[in-house]
Order: structure tokens, then sequence, then C-alpha cells
């Protein structure tokens, strides 16, 4: 059995790191809402506990507090930010609002020793963190001492190493804080034992399995939009029950150019993978006509990708599951450490099927983050030109036209985005890229081509670099390349007169750039 550490996240944006990094560390983990009841905690099985940081203070009422069992499951326990704070003023220290407050890059003096910094950080050190908070801790609770400090906290970090509490004021799981992943890492493998044996090797084994015992003799129709996650879901499934998975490609009328054909030949000829490739775009363009709301558009694939496969399982008999690629992020972004939350991917089904469905759900990728799945593509011998592509959104081009949708759009659209793409790999930049793409803005200028004033679309293009999808930054290309690009586009795209680039970065702990 797989080492695990629990998670307990207080609404913290960089909860998801903690997580890739304890995973990097080589220890399964789960995030679960940092209210959660004693008995889920006890019942998780974690060889430790952390606890995430989180916007609100706990000098408030209403300041969300975990279990006080915690602290007295004889389990090591590492609080970050709110994290530290929850764990001082639980056990007896006491924390109040700053007069100097820190946000950003700040370097603590490291005072002492402890299990925690081992092999990292020395006494005497300096070492650059990541801060973000505007409480610090004024007391420690008996049996703490500080072991790192900065000139607005006394108490930067501090250790309890009789009992294997510790607590950081600062962000370790961010690459801001450059030893932070390697202090996560002796967390997780020196104080708390764990052996490090998560990894996709382990995981394929023991997913293949599961998928078995859960399929039995059944059937599944797997759902294959030809991006990274359900494929890899698709060849995962094939591999545990071979000619009992059928694939559906659903085409909405919202893919890239030439992608369902792509995807078809790829599943065809090099996995011989029984496929259906259904048709649909008249039945999702109509049902969106007229939609501007990006939600409402969401919602209305989602439905409607649940009625295609009705109906392909009923035609094609005899299915008992449907597979789909929800991924693990997918999963916590619909809890909410408050209470339900608004889903924010609401084209997945995360919570399960509609109940007239008498397919049940098989999610074999339900644990992982998106680098995991490629880890796991590559486990399973699949190309890199397929599992090295650019994320896809699940609602397709719908959400890269904002506004209503029109056919007319999406083609326009479709071709500025393939002389995008073109250029990337012409120039070799592909694979230094996470995602690139364009996005047919709901706004049009004035320009003049020729001899003749125009009154066209403005084509958006976007490129992000990232490792783990949850943190990027824009590309910078070099304006050569911006102008070939934008050249092409409105020589070459009837419908666009003006091409711009996006140069905004997506914060730590989101998900998604779509």
């Amino acid at each position: 059995m797989t080492d695990r550490v629990l998670i307990l996240d207080f609404g913290a944006q960089y909860s998801q790191l903690i997580a890739r990094r304890v995973r990097e560390a080589g220890a399964y983990c789960e995030i679960k809402p940092g209210n959660i009841k004693a008995i889920e905690i006890a019942a998780f099985g974690a060889r430790a506990i952390i606890l995430s940081g989180g916007p609100a203070s706990v000098t408030e009422a209403e300041s969300i507090v975990p279990d006080a069992s915690v602290f007295k499951l004889g389990l090591p326990v590492l609080g970050i930010c709110y994290g530290e704070q929850l764990m001082c003023s639980m056990l007896g220290g006491k924390v109040e609002p700053s007069e100097h407050r820190e946000f950003g890059r700040a370097f603590v003096d490291v005072t002492a020793d402890c299990a925690l910094f081992d092999g990292v950080w020395q006494k005497g050190a300096r070492e650059q963190v990541w801060m973000s908070h505007g409480d610090r801790v004024i007391a420690l609770p008996a049996g703490f001492r500080a072991v790192a400090t900065t000139e607005g906290s006394p108490f930067a970090a501090i250790a309890d190493d009789k009992r294997h509490f510790y607590g950081v004021q600062f962000h370790l799981e961010v690459v801001h804080t450059p030893h932070g992943a390697a202090l996560i890492k002796n967390f997780v493998r020196k104080v708390a034992g764990c052996a490090g044996d998560w990894t996709m090797a382990a995981f394929k084994t023991r997913a293949v399995q599961a998928i078995r015992a859960q399929v039995g003799a059944g059937h599944v129709i797997c759902g294959l939009s030809g991006g990274v996650d359900s494929s890899v879901a698709a060849v995962l499934i094939h591999e545990a029950i071979g000619k009992q998975l059928i694939c559906v490609l659903v085409d909405t009328g919202l893919l890239r150019a030439g992608e369902a054909e792509q995807v078809a030949t790829l599943f065809r000829d090099r996995y011989n993978i029984p496929l259906i490739h259904e048709d649909a775009s008249d039945e999702f363009l109509s049902k969106l006509a007229g939609v501007s709301d990006p939600e409402t558009k969401r919602r209305i694939i989602g439905n409607t990708f649940i009625e295609v496969f009705e109906r392909v399982a009923k035609r094609a008999g005899n299915v008992d599951f449907l597979a789909q690629g929800t991924l693990y992020p997918d999963v916590i972004e619909s809890v909410s450490v408050k209470g339900p939350s608004a889903v924010i991917k609401s084209h997945h089904n995360v919570g399960g099927l509609p109940e007239r469905m008498r397919l049940k759900l098989v999610e074999p990728l339900r644990e992982l983050f998106k680098d995991e799945v490629r880890e796991l593509g590559r486990e399973l011998g699949m190309p890199d030109s397929l599992i090295g592509r650019h994320p896809f959104p699940g609602p397709g081009l719908a959400i890269r036209v904002p506004g209503a949708i029109t056919r007319d759009a999406l083609e326009v659209l479709r071709k500025a985005d393939l002389i995008f793409l073109e250029e990337i790999r012409n120039a070799g930049l592909y694979e230094a890229i996470w995602q690139a793409f364009a996005v047919l803005l709901p706004v049009r200028t004035v320009g003049v081509m020729g001899d003749a004033r125009t009154y066209e679309r403005v084509c958006a293009l976007r490129a992000v670099t990232s490792t783990d999808g949850m943190t990027a930054d824009f590309y910078p290309f070099d304006m050569a390349f911006l102008g070939r690009v934008a050249n092409r586009i409105v020589n070459e795209v009837r419908g666009i007169n003006r091409v711009v680039y996006d140069v905004t970065s997506k914060p730590p702990g989101t998900i998604e750039w779509e």
C-alpha cells in the first residue's frame, strides 16, 4: 500500500501545488476541505498531514479551523502560512494582525537546525522565500521553538521535533521559494517516513487491476476527444479490458481543423480500438445558437455530450459503463471548503451521471494531475506526438469564440488557429510551449487593406509556458515571429483585420488556461 499524505485545504490558491510537490516526493496525497470531520481524517489513513494556507485570519470568528483531532493522531503535521497560524492558535500560541505585512519575495534567516531543514538549509544561512500574509505569530505554543525569522515574522519557521509538528509562514510549494520542494520532500520522506514509492509504473498496474475489477465482463464506451486526457484514458482501459472497450469520437462542430480525422485515423490504425465516429455537429451548434454566456455554453455542451453518449450506448447495445478523462483538478474544483461550490469545469460530470442513465462511470485518471497523465501515457508507450499535444478544453472552440457562436465565426477561428500552430511548429517552438491557441474576440475594428476600408474581427493569440499546468507565464516570442503570424492571419483569413498577443500570466494555484 502506497503511503498517503492528507492535505487539508483552507481556501489556498496554492493547495494543488502542495499536492504536486508531495507527489514529486514520491507519496500519494489528496486534498480535502479543511473542516472535514475527525472520522474522515482518520479513515484516510495518512502518514502525515499538511495544513494549507488560506485567505482568512485565525483572529476572525468565522475562520475555518480543522478538527482538533488533527493534532492528537500522533502524525507529523506541517502548517503552511495560515496553516502555521492555525497550529499555533489551536495549540496555545498567539496570532495577531501585523503592522508589517509581507507579500511577495522575502528572505529568511535560518536561526536553528531541524529535521525539516536537514540537508537543505543550515543554521546561519539566508534563504529566499515567497510570503503572502497579513497576520503573524507572536507567541509559540509549548514545545515549539523558532528555527527561522524575518524582519516582520519572528517565527517565520517553527518546530516541535518531539511531536513532529512544523510550521512555516512562507509558501514552500511555489517556485519562488527555490528550495521549497526539497523542504516538502524532507517532511514527506524524512519526517513522515514515507517510502517514496508513488510511481507511474505502480499506478498503471493498480489502475489496470481496478478497471478489470470494476468492469468485470461488462462493456465500456469511452468519450474520445483526441486530447491527452481522453486518449490516455482510452489506451489504459484498452490495456485492461481489450475488446470490451468501444471509443466514441463525438464531432461537436467545435473541434480544431482536421481534429476528428486525425483522431479517428490514429486510434483505428495504431491501436486497433473499435471507434464510432459520431457527427453531432448540427445538434451541438443548434443548441448553442444565440448563446453568449460561457457557463451556459458549458452546461449545454456537457448535457448534449451525455445525450449523445446515451444514444450511442443504446445503439451499440450491451454497454454498461461510460469512461471519461476526469482529472484530479476537476474533482478538487467540485468541492469547496465552505460547502457546495459552483463547479468551475461545468462541462465535466464530476458528480456522476444523470439518474436516467443506467451507465456507470469509469474514471481511471481521477487521481492524477495533467503532467502525471502525460507520464502515464509514456508508461503506456504512447507517442510523444499525442501525449505532448497542447491541452484542448472540453467545450472546444465554443469558449474561444466569446459571445454568440456561428459557423462562420468557427471557421474563421479554425483558420487563424491553424496558422498560429503551423508557425509555432515551423519555428521549432511547439514543445517549449505548454499551450497555444487563437481566440476570436467579439469586437470589430476599422482597418485599411489595399485601397479599401475594412470592418472586421480581432484575433487574440495566447501562448504560455508551464511545467504543471497550474502556473504559467506568457511565451516571449520575438517581434519578427509575431509579425509573421499576424501578417499571415490578416492576409489569409477573411474576416480578421487585426491580431493582438496576450501577455497576461496565469497566477499560481489556478488550473485551466483555455
